[in-house]
Protein backbone atom coordinates (compact mmCIF):
# COMPACT_ATOMS: atom_id res chain seq x y z
CA UNK A 1 0.00 0.00 0.00
CA UNK A 2 1.67 3.17 -0.73
CA UNK A 3 0.90 6.12 0.79
CA UNK A 4 2.31 9.80 -0.44
CA UNK A 5 4.22 11.52 2.46
CA UNK A 6 4.75 15.26 1.70
CA UNK A 7 8.01 16.84 3.31
CA UNK A 8 8.17 20.24 4.79
CA UNK A 9 11.77 21.85 3.48
CA UNK A 10 13.01 22.01 7.16
CA UNK A 11 13.21 18.15 7.02
CA UNK A 12 13.76 17.49 3.28
CA UNK A 13 17.88 17.51 3.91
CA UNK A 14 17.15 13.85 5.77
CA UNK A 15 14.93 12.93 2.55
CA UNK A 16 17.68 13.54 0.21
CA UNK A 17 16.34 16.34 -0.90
CA UNK A 18 12.77 14.90 -1.71
CA UNK A 19 9.37 17.10 -1.25
CA UNK A 20 7.63 13.87 -1.37
CA UNK A 21 8.11 10.33 -0.49
CA UNK A 22 6.37 7.24 -0.22
CA UNK A 23 5.93 4.51 2.28
CA UNK A 24 3.48 1.50 3.49
CA UNK A 25 1.32 0.67 6.22
CA UNK A 26 -2.49 0.34 7.03
CA UNK A 27 -2.53 3.57 9.52
CA UNK A 28 -0.54 6.14 9.74
CA UNK A 29 1.54 4.81 12.69
CA UNK A 30 2.88 2.14 10.24
CA UNK A 31 3.43 4.51 7.42
CA UNK A 32 5.70 6.89 9.94
CA UNK A 33 7.21 3.84 11.10
CA UNK A 34 7.90 3.01 7.86
CA UNK A 35 9.25 6.41 6.37
CA UNK A 36 11.55 6.72 9.26
CA UNK A 37 13.20 2.72 8.70
CA UNK A 38 13.74 4.24 4.94
CA UNK A 39 15.05 7.38 6.21
CA UNK A 40 16.89 6.69 9.54
CA UNK A 41 18.38 10.51 9.98
CA UNK A 42 14.84 11.87 10.12
CA UNK A 43 14.05 9.16 13.34
CA UNK A 44 15.62 11.79 16.24
CA UNK A 45 13.60 14.84 14.50
CA UNK A 46 10.11 12.78 14.47
CA UNK A 47 10.72 10.86 17.89
CA UNK A 48 11.74 11.39 21.41
CA UNK A 49 13.95 9.02 23.26
CA UNK A 50 11.33 6.92 24.15
CA UNK A 51 9.77 5.88 20.79
CA UNK A 52 6.94 8.31 21.30
CA UNK A 53 6.08 10.89 18.25
CA UNK A 54 7.18 14.49 19.30
CA UNK A 55 4.76 16.82 20.43
CA UNK A 56 5.28 19.29 17.75
CA UNK A 57 5.34 17.47 14.97
CA UNK A 58 1.58 17.73 13.12
CA UNK A 59 0.63 15.17 10.57
CA UNK A 60 -2.39 15.77 8.83
CA UNK A 61 -4.28 13.26 6.56
CA UNK A 62 -6.17 15.46 3.99
CA UNK A 63 -6.63 18.49 5.83
CA UNK A 64 -7.29 17.05 9.32
CA UNK A 65 -4.64 16.90 11.82
CA UNK A 66 -4.79 13.45 12.66
CA UNK A 67 -4.56 14.04 16.54
CA UNK A 68 -8.82 14.94 15.80
CA UNK A 69 -9.33 11.57 14.34
CA UNK A 70 -7.49 8.22 15.52
CA UNK A 71 -3.60 9.80 16.31
CA UNK A 72 -1.00 7.22 14.99
CA UNK A 73 -3.70 4.75 14.75
CA UNK A 74 -5.85 6.85 11.87
CA UNK A 75 -6.70 4.14 9.15
CA UNK A 76 -4.82 5.21 5.81
CA UNK A 77 -5.34 3.49 2.52
CA UNK A 78 -3.71 3.28 -0.87
CA UNK A 79 -3.08 6.63 -2.81
CA UNK A 80 -3.84 8.37 1.01
CA UNK A 81 -1.76 11.51 1.23
CA UNK A 82 0.25 12.64 4.57
CA UNK A 83 1.87 16.11 5.37
CA UNK A 84 4.56 16.39 8.50
CA UNK A 85 4.20 19.92 9.62
CA UNK A 86 6.42 20.40 12.61
CA UNK A 87 5.37 23.30 14.90
CA UNK A 88 7.76 26.51 14.41
CA UNK A 89 8.56 28.58 17.31
CA UNK A 90 10.64 31.84 17.56
CA UNK A 91 11.20 35.40 16.79
CA UNK A 92 11.69 38.81 18.49
CA UNK A 93 9.31 41.05 20.61
CA UNK A 94 9.85 44.50 19.80
CA UNK A 95 9.92 46.90 22.67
Amino acid sequence: MAITILIPTALRAFTDGKAEVEAAGGTVGGVIADFAARYPDIRRHLYDENGALRSFINIYAGDTNIKSLNGLNTAVKDGDALMLVPAIAGGSRRC
